[in-house]
């Protein structure tokens, strides 16, 4: 299952800890006992060797009617550290991907004002098919150039880039009781995690554009964080591309233009100066 992040009232990004629990497959029963446990153990946060602090590192979400677990949220920090003290065969899994999110804090901080509002306008515009596919044709091209005008392995490079294939996803499509058979990575994505298109179309765009694979899939990470908070519209543009829907008209138009064309204009340029965070 996917981990919801949710936004605390100072502005933290946390997890729930029924939503962490069922993540690492551990047993509804043992609920109890074992958010207990997490709260009193003892982690080696950043900043030393201690127990979770109240406020700091989680907090109790107030109970609703009829709800009888407590339910509390958890940092980031704190959610990997129980997954890695967790014996759960997913705790992997998990623990890298909070750490990514971490990360993703990080890159967010070291972006200039100007640049967290050039990834939010960036995410609204890569809900639009038309830029997920050119961005993904400039990524194919620069690719295609740095190896001699050969893309033999792209589909193999951009497997390993994106951390999915087509095999893996026909899997967890049909998982869900559903054929695979003639569906399209697009197609799949879209019931499975409509978002990672917005991020993978963002880690095509800077990849492209000569950024190294940390630096863009940090950013593709945010812009699909982004996009979960802000329940980005996708929309297939591409049948109709001169007849605006509602939700289109949230969309810079202009900067849409410049991820088709890759061109130097005025929203892509300021990406451009620096090779690295």
């Amino acid at each position: 299952m996917d981990l919801q992040i949710f936004i605390s009232k100072k502005g933290t990004k946390v997890v729930r800890a029924t939503h962490l629990h069922q993540a690492l497959e551990l047993s509804n029963e043992h609920y109890p006992k074992n958010v207990k446990k997490w709260l009193t153990d003892v982690y080696q946060f950043r900043d030393g060797v201690r127990k979770a602090e109240r406020l700091k590192d989680f907090a109790k979400r107030p109970l609703k009617e009829g709800k009888i677990l407590d339910e509390y949220y958890l940092s980031l920090e704190f959610a990997k550290l129980i997954c890695l003290h967790s014996k759960s065969k997913s705790k992997l899994k998990y623990a890298k991907w909070l750490s990514s999110m971490e990360d993703e804090l990080v890159i967010a901080n070291l972006l200039s004002k100007e640049q967290v509002l050039a990834v939010l306008d960036l995410t609204k515009a890569m809900g639009l098919v038309s830029c997920q596919l050119a961005a993904e044709q400039h990524h194919l091209q620069t690719y295609t150039d740095r190896n001699g005008g050969r893309a033999s392995n792209w589909w193999r490079f951009r497997s390993k880039v994106l951390g999915y294939s087509s095999e893996e996803l026909r899997e967890q499509y049909e998982m869900l009781g559903k054929s695979a058979k003639g569906k399209s990575q697009r197609q799949m994505l879209l019931q499975l995690d409509k978002y990672e298109m917005i991020r993978t179309g963002v880690i095509d765009m800077f990849m492209a554009m000569g950024k190294p694979e940390a630096y863009a899939k940090s950013l593709g990470d945010l812009a699909k964080q982004f996009a979960a908070e802000l329940d980005v519209e996708l929309i297939d543009d591409r049948l109709t591309p001169n007849t605006p829907s509602i939700f289109s008209s949230e969309v810079n138009q202009e900067l849409a233009r410049e991820i088709k064309e890759l061109n130097k204009g005025k929203h892509l340029e300021m990406w451009r100066p620096k090779e690295a965070v």
